[in-house]
């Protein structure tokens, strides 16, 4: 299993690919396939049957899953796409400080979780 550098509820603007520009939340990630599903990228048409008596079936749109070195971070604090970084910081759990890995914006140096 890889470690991704996005995670679920991360907002991340995608950087290839038919949905270049668009910017979105991370709604699902997926570390074993380094995969991620963003907020209205990367739309596809699901063909759906009925299952029960009375049951509508259709075409449903939803979102796909995108390859994760396709989008990058929208960094919280200073409001630019970046790179993450990964720093061993003092973090002060329950009242207890610990050292920690934490992630970190390139741009600004700032503390995204």
């Amino acid at each position: 299993m890889t470690k991704l550098n996005v995670k679920k509820g991360d907002t991340v603007v995608v950087i290839s690919g038919k949905d270049k520009g668009k910017q979105g939340k991370i709604l699902v990630s997926y570390p074993d396939k380094d995969r991620v599903v963003v907020q209205n990228a990367n739309m596809i048409t699901k063909h759906v049957k009925p299952r029960r008596q009375g049951e509508p079936g259709g075409r449903i749109e939803k979102e796909g899953a995108i390859h994760v070195s396709n989008v990058k971070l929208v960094c919280p604090k200073c409001g630019k796409v970046t790179r993450v970084g990964h720093e061993i910081r003092e973090v002060t759990v329950s009242g207890v400080k610990k050292n920690k890995s934490v992630r970190i914006c390139k741009e600004c140096g700032a503390q995204i979780d």
